[in-house]
């Protein structure tokens, strides 16, 4: 295997780096917590594993893979980072997916796959940002608030407890005095079980639910 010329490794570096901006640039514009510069030097590192298989590989005739392959294995510390629990929901979940697949873009600039590389950018943009604004549009934005009214110093853990059962998600959560308010999504279906299991709960004096 060849060993490559710096020009090549400056060319496929710097591609790195403006494909992980592409979508860094994306989570910027949501805020997210992994945003720009994350991202680029998740691509930069990514193709720097990869730029020294090939070298280890020129080298000593070994499998260019052995290096690279542990981007894999490594990128999941840094995706595990960003999920967490919120109530009864998981989030971060994107976020860790998409540091997933800049690692892959990084990993494919680095091995001159630009193919790959720049289909891979653009199909990732089109899932976050693209898909995202076709979801708003497409279904219901609209989520129903459960107001739960507890009995005093009662737990809020059977109430949790109860949803966790049913499958239903929390997406936010505002405790006021005795009332507990929460946005929930689900159907109308699993909005009448829901009703039904928590009135049935000792700790829960009355419910609501409003837009």
């Amino acid at each position: 295997m060849p060993s490559l010329t710096d020009t090549e490794i400056t060319v496929r570096l710097l591609a790195a780096a403006l494909l992980g901006a592409v979508l860094g640039f994306e989570r910027e514009l949501r805020h997210k917590s992994a945003g720009l510069r994350t991202n680029i030097l998740i691509a930069v590192g990514s193709a720097v594993f990869t730029l020294m298989s090939y070298e280890f590989a020129s080298e000593s005739g070994g499998d260019a893979g052995r290096v690279a392959a542990q981007i894999v294995t490594g990128i999941g510390f840094l995706g595990a980072g960003v999920i967490f629990r919120q109530g009864l929901s998981v989030r971060g979940l994107t976020t860790a997916a998409s540091l997933w697949s800049v690692a892959a873009i990084g990993m494919a600039a680095g091995a001159g796959f630009w193919s790959g590389a720049v289909v891979g950018t653009g199909a990732t943009v089109v899932s976050l940002r693209a898909l995202e604004w076709a979801k708003e549009r497409v279904l219901p934005r609209d989520r129903p608030e459960l107001l739960v009214e507890l009995r005093h110093d009662a737990s809020a853990a059977s109430v949790f407890g109860a949803l966790e059962t049913l499958g239903v998600v929390v997406q936010s959560l505002r405790h006021e005095g005795d009332a507990l308010h929460l946005r929930l999504r689900l159907g109308e279906r699993s909005r009448t079980d829901a009703t039904a299991a928590l009135a049935d709960l000792a700790d829960v004096r009355g419910l609501r639910w409003e837009r």
